[in-house]
């Protein structure tokens, strides 16, 4: 029975860090709209990384407390979701996907070296602090290239006049100093409801005798994506392309990059279930290539397309239920 409450407290987490990404999100665009970053910027920088928030503070929660590779199987259960269950839920309620401009080129291209980063880096099964350094740096690489392509500029006379960008962030604006509020108290719901999660979820694998590769992959990694699923249906709707793919690989990047490179500095580990990771390695590999495919061919997704990317995420989980 305890196990039981322990699955429905998971899913109540889930939903606690959806709600904390939620409020951070509407307060991190009102703040960085006075930036006057453009749209794929500012998804895939400040909305890519705060619809990431979950996987990091799992993340970090998971490093403090020596469980380094449940944040792997999160990771990397984030990034397959996010490729067919977030993309393919998207497309399937939110519209299609239209691409444009030089994404298919570049942004993606550069998103995928990204990810797969740390598949190459643990070739010896190991993620040591170097590899972890090596990682933030790639994220810190990736960035500078979107800032130049997707570059901002702010008016002639704010740089003329370099005082007036304190009116950017002016702390004495009441509506500012409650959007700051509001951050600070998303960042405490986040902070609580990871770590909880982490500790159930190390209580289900010892209980169940699971890889905490796997529990990351499958359980953990499906309520950290949430928040993205929402955001992809709510950027269709509104016919917001741009912002879809911003944020997509925005997440992407800042999970494969930022996130574990952060975990593995604090935390570094070794591979012990080599099949479950080589699996949910070829199932990336694999689901990136469909989902390239696909938007390379007609520069768009149809609706079709991401129902078959829902049902190869649903074969992916029974392939790996079946390996287990």
């Amino acid at each position: 029975m305890s196990n039981f409450f322990d699955l429905i407290l998971i899913f109540l987490l889930s939903f606690v860090l959806i709600k904390a990404t939620d409020i951070l999100i509407v307060n991190f665009t009102s703040l960085s709209q006075k930036t006057r970053l453009r749209k794929f910027a500012l998804t895939g920088l400040i909305l890519g990384l705060a619809t990431s928030l979950p996987e990091l503070f799992v993340g970090l929660s998971a490093a403090f407390e020596k469980e380094s590779i449940l944040s792997l199987g999160n990771i990397m259960g984030a990034n397959i979701a996010n490729l067919s269950l977030v993309v393919g839920g998207a497309a399937l309620l939110g519209g299609t996907v239209i691409v444009r401009g030089d994404f298919l080129r570049r942004d993606i291209f550069y998103a995928f070296l990204a990810a797969a980063s740390p598949m190459l880096l643990l070739s010896d099964r190991v993620l040591s602090r170097l590899d972890g350094l090596i990682l933030l740096i790639f994220y810190v690489f990736y960035q500078v290239i979107v800032f130049n392509e997707h570059s901002f500029r702010l008016r002639e006379r704010e740089i003329k006049k370099p005082q007036r960008l304190l009116r950017i962030f002016n702390l004495r604006s009441k509506t500012t100093r409650k959007e700051i509020a509001w951050i600070f108290l998303g960042i405490v719901l986040l902070l609580f409801a990871a770590d909880a999660l982490v500790k159930i979820a190390v209580k289900l694998a010892v209980t169940f005798n699971l890889p905490l590769l796997l529990v990351g992959l499958l359980i953990v990694a499906v309520g950290t994506t949430l928040p993205e699923l929402v955001f992809e249906i709510q950027a269709l709707r509104s016919r917001q392309s741009s912002m879809f793919l911003g944020n997509l690989l925005g997440s992407i990047v800042a999970n494969g990059t930022l996130i574990i490179g952060l975990v593995a500095l604090i935390s570094p580990f070794r591979i012990q279930n080599l099949e479950s990771y080589l699996l949910s390695m070829m199932s990336f590999l694999l689901i990136f290539a469909i989902f390239y495919l696909f938007i390379r061919t007609k520069h768009r997704l149809e609706r079709w397309e991401g129902s078959l990317l829902l049902l190869i995420y649903l074969i992916f989980i029974f392939v790996v239920f079946q390996g287990f």
